[in-house]
């Protein structure tokens, strides 16, 4: 199934360990604009094995599989959406961790929603706020 808002993944080796390593440091600029805890961050790129996540976090921007960078590509449109429908920064950034009413979300917050599921909770996510004029 394709997805309006999947990225096109290179299979070339240079273009792919150029996009792995621009994908993880806007993720973890992201997730400094977000203070996710490193659990969190975790979470979000599905779980990687310690060594993996630590060399990341290092800035070893070595070759990443479809997954992590999929995950990377709906945080990133999540984060600008967010920007588009909030102008002001400290609230885009602050509403992923606000209790939401939203059905998917039944009163937890955002982030909680994220950290606990798959590329289809991120993928309801974005299309959700695809489909805002405004959020609160």
């Amino acid at each position: 199934m394709e997805d309006e808002h999947m990225m096109s993944i290179p299979k070339d080796p240079l273009s792919r360990d150029e996009l792995s390593g621009d994908a993880l440091r806007a993720f973890f600029n992201l997730a400094a604009s977000w203070e996710l805890s490193e659990l969190q961050q975790r979470a979000l790129l599905g779980g990687p094995p310690d060594a993996s996540y630590e060399a990341w976090a290092r800035g070893a921007h070595e070759h990443i599989d479809d997954d992590v960078l999929i995950r990377i590509s709906y945080l990133l449109g999540i984060y600008k959406a967010l920007h588009i429908l909030l102008p002001d920064p400290v609230q885009a950034d602050g509403w992923i961790r606000r209790p939401n009413m939203a059905p998917m979300f039944a009163g937890n917050t955002v982030l909680e929603f994220l950290c606990r599921g798959g590329l289809s909770e991120l993928r309801e996510v974005r299309s959700y706020l695809d489909g805002q004029d405004a959020i609160t």
